[in-house]
């Protein structure tokens, strides 16, 4: 699994902004820090809430220079209406081939629900260096992170 002081694995991705465009990390961090909230699925009840608390708090984020995305496997056709539901303010990537969530080790599987390989719920903040600054990974999609924490990791 990626802890604090490794290089992040670097990925180019689609993402859900509105429209459908492509975002690469080692890009992303020329403009300061960023904080990639993973999360097992959209439109899924403690997922909404886990975003919609990120979407309240944007501007602490932005203030401090640092770019948000969630991550999840689903497609960002889904992730963009997910957004569009929500009002979400930020961009989501889209891992539906799950190459992120294996070179970031956050893998599980919900065999309830017959559904393997989702990303655990998850926040990593990036620097500019792809420095891992700050890692937390929870086995239990039902825990939400500690967002003060996370806003005082990104600044």
């Amino acid at each position: 699994m990626v802890s604090v002081g490794d290089v992040a694995p670097d990925f180019t991705a689609p993402i859900a902004n509105g429209d459908i465009d492509e975002v690469t990390l080692s890009e992303a961090v020329a403009d300061g820090p960023v904080v990639l909230a993973f999360f097992p699925g959209a439109f899924t009840s403690v997922c909404s809430h886990e975003m919609n608390t990120f979407q309240d708090r944007l501007d602490e984020l932005t203030e401090a220079g640092a770019t948000l995305y969630g991550v999840s496997i689903d497609t960002p056709f889904s992730q963009n209406a997910f957004r569009d539901e929500l009002g979400l303010e930020f961009d989501l990537v889209s891992d539906s081939g799950r190459e992120i969530v294996d070179a970031y080790d956050i893998s599980m599987d919900f065999e309830a629900l017959g559904v393997p390989n989702v990303a655990k719920r998850a926040v990593f903040v990036v620097d500019e260096d792809l420095e891992v600054t700050y890692a937390w990974v929870s086995d239990d999609p039902g825990v939400e992170p500690d967002y003060d924490e996370v806003i005082d990791a990104a600044t």
